[in-house]
């Protein structure tokens, strides 16, 4: 069992100290005898512990920074919503592959953010402009939400906030098991909850500090006895020794513990492992010992967005993943619903 998330180090914006949800977690935190600095803004963390890199590194993916989010533009890049709802930024897991250590850089610091009722008032915004359209909003494109919201509850008031809402949807993944304080909120069958699952190898090897695979579907399974939809992202899937029975154990396992009444309306979404050059040295300098294969020679190049390009596996590889999974899925859960492969 991988415990609760306690930052060793907080930071507040003087600013979110006007918002009741500052002040709340103010109090929490200075009862919790944590250490708690001060920044003029939650991009600007400077002077963190650590003899060098890799030592700061680790001291940042354990600091929480409170402040406000200032951009209330939500992005609408996510292949499963309209909209990022952005109430946290950064995770405290240690996946070896995660697209989040290219894109937040020099700042993997934990961030959330306490001005929730003006976040959810422009999610309303979003709303109306696409009415009768249903809006969905994904709220963990940079972050892990479930990890922190123990400690400030933003989700919870989020998820009963889209609950009362008649075009409103909200999604999240999550790799963490703490959801106990989730399953009597008001959700209306408004918000899916989606746990990211994978073999136990690669969570094993390539995702230190977030729950175990049993961990993480005994929660969905918690999850679905409180009536919300559920999901389940296979992500990186990688080719590993075995990778075929590693899949396969891991279907099984979802199939022996999850109740039947929770099987009328399940998604998936599969992803393969790909990474760009940027990332593979950026993986490599925080993570030097990782057994994570990013040899070129190996992928198949494939021209991204902005001019980035991916390594993917190749054609026939993809086909094989391909193929594997969706027979084991239409196997055990023969209603469920692919909504992508990529």
């Amino acid at each position: 069992m991988v415990k609760p998330f306690i930052p060793k180090l907080v930071y507040f914006e003087p600013k979110a100290l006007d918002y009741p949800l500052g002040q709340q977690l103010f109090e929490k935190f200075k009862n919790m005898n944590l250490e708690i600095r001060y920044t003029t803004s939650h991009n600007q963390i400077r002077n963190l512990p650590g003899e060098n890199d890799f030592q700061k590194y680790r001291v940042a993916k354990s600091t929480l920074v409170v402040g406000i989010r200032k951009t209330l533009k939500f992005d609408t890049s996510k292949p499963s919503a309209e909209y990022a709802i952005p109430l946290a930024t950064g995770c405290m897991g240690h996946c070896h592959y995660c697209y989040l250590q290219t894109t937040m850089g020099s700042k993997p610091y934990i961030r959330t953010y306490v001005n929730v009722e003006e976040i959810l008032e422009q999610a309303d915004k979003y709303m109306e402009e696409r009415a009768p359209e249903i809006t969905r909003f994904e709220a963990a494109c940079t972050s892990d939400i479930v990890g922190i919201d123990h400690l400030t509850h933003t989700l919870k008031r989020a998820i009963e906030h889209f609950g009362q809402s008649d075009l409103g949807q909200l999604r999240f993944v999550t790799k963490f098991e703490h959801v106990d304080h989730l399953l009597d909120a008001k959700h209306n069958g408004k918000t899916r909850f989606r746990f990211s699952i994978n073999a136990d190898y690669v969570i094993r090897y390539f995702e230190p500090g977030t729950s175990r695979l049993d961990k993480r579907i005994e929660a969905a399974a918690k999850v679905a006895k409180a009536g919300y939809p559920l999901g389940f992202i296979v992500a990186p899937i990688y080719l590993h020794e075995g990778w075929e029975e590693g899949y396969y154990q891991m279907f099984e396992k979802l199939d022996a513990e999850l109740p039947q009444e929770a099987r009328k309306d399940i998604t998936f979404e599969f992803i393969q492992h790909r990474f760009t050059k940027p990332a593979k040295r950026v993986i490599q300098k925080n993570y030097p010992m990782t057994k994570l294969e990013l040899d070129e020679e190996k992928r198949k190049y494939k021209w991204g967005r902005y001019g980035i390009g991916k390594y993917v596996y190749r054609t026939e590889q993809q086909e094989d993943i391909k193929s594997h999974l969706q027979e084991y899925m239409h196997k055990f859960f023969p209603h469920a619903k692919l909504e992508y492969f990529t």
